[in-house]
């Protein structure tokens, strides 16, 4: 690809073929390319997963557990999003691999919190080096992955929802 000036001084890309693209055309292809790239990063994150004997819902789970903080079960949906008649599944499955157990919360009895075990911690831990990892960016230098980080942070700053009770 080769840079482009623009009217506002930065650059711009040309397209494959080497012609000026368009604002449209340019997001058009980055978002393409962003799919690609989440995809290739959702599949190498889904086999490592699964050498962990994890689906990638239950490492989710197990990700959001904060193995110094027990946490109830409806909790740990809402951090997820999802109905808590599904976390029931995902906790059961966590529990049978050992990776959480369920306790009475020592301040209200009536309620059960999660615990994350020991080899629970060391899976967990497992998950995070899975979650964070770099293969896909070697071909980047230092500085190229400092600028990519930036630019990733911004668009997704931009793409928060804002929050009902914002002022």
């Amino acid at each position: 690809m080769a840079y482009l000036s623009t009217s506002t001084g930065g650059p711009a890309f040309s397209g494959r073929a080497g012609r000026a693209a368009d604002r449209g055309t340019l997001a058009g292809e980055t978002v393409r390319r962003m799919m690609h790239v989440a995809a290739v990063l959702r599949h190498r994150q889904d086999a490592d997963l699964t050498g962990l004997g994890l689906t990638p819902a239950t490492a989710r789970a197990l990700h959001r557990l904060d193995p110094d903080r027990p946490m109830p079960a409806r909790d740990l949906a809402e951090q997820l999003r999802c109905d808590r008649s599904n976390i029931t599944a995902l906790v059961d499955k966590l529990e049978q691999a050992g990776l959480v157990r369920r306790q009475v919360d020592p301040t209200d009895r009536r309620l059960k919190t999660l615990v994350v075990t020991e080899e629970g911690c060391r899976v967990r831990a497992e998950v995070d080096r899975v979650m964070s990892d770099s293969r896909l960016f070697g071909a980047l230098t230092d500085a190229e992955l400092g600028i990519l980080r930036e630019l990733v942070w911004k668009i997704s700053d931009e793409a928060r929802p804002e929050r009902d009770d914002q002022d």
